[in-house]
């Protein structure tokens, strides 16, 4: 099987009757990439390796022993001749099949000899190519690398700017809030001394109209106990007159 798949491989040629194969995978990759790179050269020989020819193959029996075998059991001798023509057919149909799937050691050894050699021719290319990529890439990583230093320096200057800025806004912020909180605590000790200056005066009214109403009150009790007194007096006076009256009235009906 090795061998076939060995065969396969060198079936196809150019039409000037040698054999160029393409590149495929990495290389391919490479050539899609714009990379330089070399002709492939044929460094080796390749000669077609074609199977043995029919004349040279050697049957795997006595063609005329077996008519003699078959005339020796009734056969005559164009029977025997028919029959042994056709089993020479079909051994050779069967050796094509054979010659066709498998190759001899020598056909082997040729294939083998083409096909590292081959390989050497691809290995060489494959180093071209490593080369010239590795040049390439090296390049763009310089390059990157050129780019991202530019980009780094330019946020380290940008990152300085910003923090520079933020510093400025956050001292004005600061001394606007210093100078905020000083004009606050300043309205709060006017308005506590107002309060307090407010609040003495409020005692001051509050402990003369309490003076006041006591007096007020001392002299409405005086008065109460005046006319308490002048009512007593009064209603006395009523009550004696009234008695006085009814005893006139008494000793006149009398």
């Amino acid at each position: 099987m090795w061998g076939r798949s060995a065969w396969r491989l060198l079936r196809s040629e150019s039409p000037g009757g040698r054999r160029v194969s393409a590149p495929r995978g990495r290389f391919s990759l490479a050539l899609r990439r714009d990379f330089f790179t070399t002709t492939t050269k044929e460094s080796h020989d390749i000669r077609r390796v074609d199977i043995t020819p029919l004349e040279q193959r050697k049957l795997t029996f006595d063609t005329h022993a077996l008519v003699q075998d078959l005339e020796t059991h009734g056969f005559d001798k164009a029977q025997a001749e028919t029959i042994v023509s056709a089993l020479t057919t079909l051994s050779n149909v069967s050796l094509d099949t054979i010659y066709k799937e498998m190759v001899t050691q020598a056909q082997q050894e040729i294939t083998v000899q083409q096909l590292m050699a081959h390989l050497d021719s691809i290995r060489k290319d494959m180093v071209i190519l490593e080369k010239s990529e590795f040049a390439n890439l090296r390049a763009d990583n310089e390059k990157m690398k050129s780019e991202l230093e530019q980009v780094k320096q330019q946020l380290i200057n940008e990152t300085s700017r910003i923090r520079a800025d933020n510093k400025l806004d956050i001292n004005l912020e600061r001394s606007r809030v210093t100078d905020m909180f000083t004009d606050q605590e300043k309205k709060l000790m006017e308005a506590t001394t107002e309060f307090t200056k407010k609040d003495t005066i409020t005692n001051s009214i509050i402990s003369e109209t309490s003076n006041k109403i006591d007096t007020e009150i001392a002299s409405l009790k005086t008065l109460m106990e005046s006319n308490k007194l002048e009512t007593i007096r009064y209603l006395a006076a009523s009550v004696f007159t009234c008695l006085a009256i009814a005893l006139g009235f008494y000793r006149f009906w009398k």
